[in-house]
Order: C-alpha cells, then sequence, then structure tokens
C-alpha cells in the first residue's frame, strides 16, 4: 500500500467517525461539533396538554362527548379496546429533557369508569417548564390602579329591549311583474 493510500484512508476515517462519538460505552450523535457548535434541533410538541387543573375536571360518570370537550381528542383511540381513550402529550426540545407525560381514561357504558395519569404538572409549572433559558415570567401588573378605575367615565346605558330591525328601506316590484 502507498502511503498516499494509508493516509487517505486515515483521513476517510477521521471524517467518518466524526458523524458519531462514543460516550458510556456507545455510539451516539453528539451535542456538539468539538464543543463550539450546536446542530439545530427542531422543536417537537405532539398531543393534548394535560394539567391538574384540567384533570380534576374529570370525574366518573362524565360521558365521552364531555370528556373531549375538556380534554380534546384523544391521540389513541383504538378500534380493539373502544371502551379507553389515550392522551400523549410529548415535546422535545433542543437542550432539554423530553417531556412525556400519559393520561387514560376509560369508559364503561359511554361514561367515566376510571381514568389513571402520570405526574401532572399544575399550568404554572407547565409554563415555567417550556420557557426558554429559565426565564421567570413577571407577574401581570394591573394596567390601571384602583384610584386610575375610579376617575373613568361611567359608560352609557344600554336600552334593556333590542331594537327590532325594520323592513326594507325601499319599495322593491316584485320579480315575477313584468312576465307575461
Amino acid at each position: 500500500m502507498s502511503r498516499g493510500l494509508l493516509g487517505l484512508l486515515g483521513a476517510a476515517s477521521l471524517l467518518l467517525g466524526g458523524c458519531s462519538t462514543w460516550r458510556e460505552g456507545r455510539l451516539s450523535s453528539p451535542e456538539t461539533l468539538f464543543g463550539l457548535l450546536k446542530p439545530y434541533r427542531m422543536e417537537v410538541v405532539q398531543g393534548n396538554v394535560v394539567t391538574q387543573e384540567v384533570m380534576a375536571q374529570i370525574q366518573p360518570g362524565l360521558g365521552r362527548a364531555q370528556v373531549r370537550d375538556i380534554l380534546g381528542t384523544p391521540l389513541l383511540a383504538d378500534v380493539f379496546h373502544e371502551n379507553r381513550w389515550d392522551y400523549v402529550f410529548t415535546i422535545a426540545r433542543q437542550g432539554v429533557p423530553a417531556q412525556q407525560r400519559k393520561v387514560s381514561v376509560f369508559f364503561k357504558n359511554d361514561v367515566v369508569e376510571r381514568f389513571e395519569a402520570d405526574a401532572l404538572p399544575s399550568e404554572r409549572e407547565f409554563v415555567a417548564s417550556i420557557e426558554r433559558n429559565g426565564a421567570k415570567a413577571k407577574p401581570a401588573a394591573p394596567d390601571l390602579t384602583a384610584e386610575q378605575v375610579g376617575k373613568l367615565p361611567v359608560p352609557p346605558k344600554v336600552d334593556a329591549q333590542p331594537k327590532v330591525p325594520q323592513g326594507a328601506a325601499r319599495d322593491y316590484p316584485p320579480l315575477e311583474a313584468g312576465r307575461p
């Protein structure tokens, strides 16, 4: 083998080996390139967000339509398990461990018999978990103080009875009048 060919094989091995890394005894894709560049990873959100406050509304005895109104359309309504609806929520973002939560609602005679759910966050905990860069959300400040609200003009009174629409403003001739 010539030196040039050996060098070419060595360079090719290094370039191909750069596409993966050896971590914890297994081959995996790199999070960064030489610790400097991060490849772009698209944020993937799938399913319905279900929080503690939403699940508190689900009680045994609710009908399927009521459950659909509260939780949304199930991600999985299996033909072979028609008495079970599964709601799965996943979010995968760059630099943050993927989140996955599952909720299963079981029906008997088209009403909720029971439900099973992973540990669900409150709405505040969920919002905090998806905020970028760990930024804390500022509490919403009121737009007006109580003193400013007191200085606002009183709105005009509205008639209690709605106005009945009147007929057409113009008198139009009948469409059939000109025919023999």
